[in-house]
């Protein structure tokens, strides 16, 4: 539920449709997650089908998942920031090949 939360917040600040309510900035960058994200509805109607891209499975409202992020929306987060951790795996593999990304799709106008 919460995953879900914060996803229609940071659409709700870029695609409100009073331009008084856009507070600009960008969506939240996710890995491992997919959805879609239907602009032209409204706020808590936009993002749908949110799936573990790894596996295909709904995301269940029900379920705790782990997550990381850039920069977090809780307060107390704990352990490394995750810029390192990339840097570290990063470091460890040497180099790395990014297939084209597909996991968010975008409709509405």
């Amino acid at each position: 539920e919460f995953l879900h939360v914060v996803l229609e917040d940071v659409a709700d600040n870029l695609f409100n449709p009073d331009p008084y309510y856009q507070q600009g900035g960008d969506m939240v960058r996710v890995g491992g997650l997919g959805y879609h994200i239907n602009i032209g509805k409204p706020q808590g109607q936009r993002i749908t089908e949110m799936t573990l891209l790894k596996t295909g499975e709904k995301i269940d409202a029900s379920k705790s998942y782990v997550v990381a992020g850039w920069a977090s929306v809780n307060q107390g987060v704990q352990g490394p920031p995750i810029w390192e951790v990339v840097e570290s795996h990063i470091r460890e593999l040497g180099s790395i090949a990014l297939p084209k990304n597909t996991s968010v799709q975008i409709k509405g106008t």
